[in-house]
Order: structure tokens, then sequence, then C-alpha cells
């Protein structure tokens, strides 16, 4: 497995990775699913082709036999980093390779920005996945904001929010 910087052709695959890992019917094969919360795309080629032109951004992938199986956005903030559009494949969800990622993707933003805090947002109901990076040294911080409003997407329950998770990366 290779871990690296996403490049511009590598935009219509990760697009697809993120769509099938969050949403639809292909997303239950993983445990990550959001078919049950939301319907519709998770992102689309052009928000993609964005963050990677953002100076302040950087897409990572892991990649095994030139396929992409996982991916990770990291975006600079003023003095931490979020890290969002988190997915690894959904068949190969289990094997480790988003653990790594999550770690790598730590590490790198710690070496190339100075930064020394992560922050993410998770979906409340989404507990088992609030569990997994608990075991990864994030923390509730006790803020809750709505869930977004797009056009790409629409709510298939109510009251959906996201929970603030931070962790201190000083130690990566």
């Amino acid at each position: 497995m290779i871990y690296e910087n996403a490049e511009i052709e590598d935009i219509p695959a990760i697009t697809s990775l993120l769509n099938r890992s969050y949403r639809g019917e292909s997303s239950r094969a993983g445990w990550t699913t959001e078919a049950d919360l939301l319907s519709g795309k998770r992102i689309d080629e052009t928000g993609l082709l964005q963050l990677l032109n953002d100076p302040d951004s950087l897409i990572l992938i892991a990649r095994s036999d030139e396929t992409i199986t996982a991916t990770l956005h990291a975006h600079r903030e003023a003095d931490s980093v979020h890290f969002g559009l988190f997915a690894v494949e959904p068949t190969q969800q289990g094997n480790g390779i988003g653990k790594v990622l999550l770690s790598y993707a730590e590490t790198e933003a710690h070496k190339r920005w100075g930064i020394d805090t992560a922050v993410m947002e998770v979906i409340t109901h989404r507990t088992e996945l609030i569990e997994y990076y608990e075991r990864r040294g994030y923390r509730k911080t006790g803020e809750i904001i709505p869930f977004p409003e797009s056009d790409l997407w629409e709510k298939q329950v109510d009251k959906l929010a996201l929970v603030v998770m931070r962790k201190h990366l000083a130690s990566v």
C-alpha cells in the first residue's frame, strides 16, 4: 500500500470512492455507511477539484496496485487542521487501511504546517464511528453543530447534527 498526495488525475476515482463509501447500496458493504441517514452524493468532481487546488488543503490517498482504496482531506485552519472526506473502500474496511491513512495525515499535517491540533466532525447518530475516533485519541469537545445543507444530498432523518472532535498532534 502506498500513501501519497492526490493529483488532479485522481479526482474521478476519489469522487467515485467517496460517493460509494458514504451513500447508496454499495456503501452497505462497509461499516461506515450513511445510506440510512442521507441520500445523494457526498461530493462531486467540481467540489473535490476546488479542494485539491486550495493551497491550504491536502488530499491524501492510499493506493494499492494503482487503485485508490482510501482518501482523506486535510485543511489548514488558523490553529488546527480539519480532517474530512475520510473514506475507505467499503469492501476493504476493517483491514487497517484507514487507521494508517489517518495516522499518515496527522503526521503530514504536523510536519507540513506545524499544527498540533486536529479537528473533525462526525454525525451524532454514528456512535460506532465516534468510538473509532476515540480509540485513535480524538475527544468530543462538547460542541454540536447543525448538519450542513447541500444540493448534492437529502437528509433521510430529522435532526442530523455533527459532534466536534479534537486531538492533540504533538505526539505523532
